[in-house]
């Protein structure tokens, strides 16, 4: 038979030709019309060329039959649990492989076996889940970068909160479309805690002002997240705020200090425990009294109330202008216009609420800095007379008269 005169040659052939009758000994066995008994021995061929010493034939098996939806189960299996370079050819392409036996490599296997799992064309969401759970960064990252991967919500959730310190991680969910608002700001809190841990770890600040930077940070980030939100998207991030211990006295006052009243009215009614609409009405008719009692019992400090109440009546007062950087503006006239009212009410210079109001004044001032910046850049040069075009209007004129 030709198979026993292949098993012989093999013996002595070198590795280059060995590949190469292996490739043709698999397409032969995938496409030739055999009789079984040829079949058969093809197959055994295969098989002990899964022992081959060289890297070379057992790739070029792995290549030839990756693709083949009837290849042999035992020696698709066997070049699965080759060495990675090879398993990865198979575990990236192979329909024979089932999702139990994925799952078992996304678990057992090295980096580069689970990536070319997550660059797999077609993907179940529990391979996905499997991957968000156990993957490591780099195969996660591919995962990520597969937008035909049907990963569950709660998957991505697992994902940012186990590996968003990982900034290839990070960028890459956040290159997702519809990326779910909440998952969003949970790497942005990962980021927070990771520029915090460089921070402290580099002795740039001490460990508390490093811890208060960022969460300021993290806290400023998280209200320009929620200012174009859908109210669905905005309750979600308010209840994943909640859980997350995030939903603080400051987050609160910083929202509507920057004019989100959505995201202010959304917080304190989850706070307060209260329907949306009924806090919504109290904004609206400007009912104080009312708007107190649902402060307190959203668990809002007393002493910060003023605060708030300044809030919300300058935020009646203001209008967005319409131009360019509009928001912008509006949230440093309502910064600047709150601090000032809130003076009148802060025990002394040293109160805390007055200093992180000015704070807020200051972060305002400087994003106001920068949005000028940028439109002056955008305008169109204006060209200057040189000296020497003055000195010719002067002649002219001299002329003239």
């Amino acid at each position: 038979m030709i198979v026993d005169a292949f098993l012989r040659w093999i013996e002595t052939a070198p590795a280059a030709q060995r590949a190469e009758a292996t490739d043709a000994l698999a397409k032969s066995w995938l496409h030739g019309d055999l009789p079984k008994d040829e079949r058969d021995g093809l197959e055994s061929a295969m098989m002990v060329m899964l022992d081959d010493p060289s890297p070379l034939v057992r790739k070029a098996l792995a290549v030839a039959l990756a693709d083949a939806d009837d290849a042999p189960r035992h020696v698709i299996l066997g070049l699965v649990n080759d060495q990675p370079e090879i398993a990865a050819i198979v575990a990236r392409r192979s329909p024979v492989l089932s999702e139990g036996e994925l799952v078992d490599l996304i678990a057992t296997s090295d980096w580069s076996v689970q990536a070319a799992i997550a660059e797999r064309w077609t993907l179940p969401a529990s391979l996905c889940a499997a991957l968000c759970e156990v993957g490591d960064p780099p195969a996660c990252v591919c995962l990520a970068l597969n937008l035909e991967a049907p990963i569950p919500a709660f998957s991505l959730k697992r994902l940012a909160d186990r590996l968003g310190e990982d900034p290839h991680v990070r960028e890459a969910l956040l290159a997702r479309p519809n990326l779910p608002l909440p998952i969003r700001q949970l790497l942005v809190d990962r980021l927070s805690t990771a520029l915090e841990k460089m921070v402290s770890a580099m002795a740039w600040l001490s460990a508390d002002r490093a811890s208060r930077v960022t969460r300021e940070a993290r806290d400023k980030a998280t209200v320009a997240l929620a200012a174009d939100a859908r109210e669905a998207d905005m309750r979600a991030l308010i209840a994943h705020l909640r859980e997350a211990g995030q939903l603080s006295t400051a987050l609160v006052l910083r929202a509507i200090c920057t004019g989100n009243i959505r995201f202010f009215e959304e917080a304190l009614a989850s706070l307060a425990g209260l329907p949306a609409s009924r806090v919504y009405a109290f904004v609206a008719d400007g009912r104080e009294t009312a708007l107190d009692a649902v402060y307190r019992k959203a668990g809002i400090p007393e002493r910060t109330i003023p605060a708030f109440r300044a809030a919300i009546a300058t935020y009646k007062e203001l209008e967005l202008d319409g131009l360019a950087g509009d928001g912008v503006r509006f949230s440093r006239r309502m910064i600047e216009r709150v601090l000032t009212r809130y003076q009148d009410f802060a025990p002394d210079e040293r109160d805390d609420l007055l200093t992180l109001l000015r704070r807020f004044a200051a972060e305002a001032a400087r994003d106001s800095a920068r949005a000028y910046a940028v439109e002056a850049r955008q305008q169109p040069m204006i060209a200057l007379p040189s000296s020497t075009d003055d000195h010719e209007i002067e002649l002219d004129q001299a002329a003239a008269a």
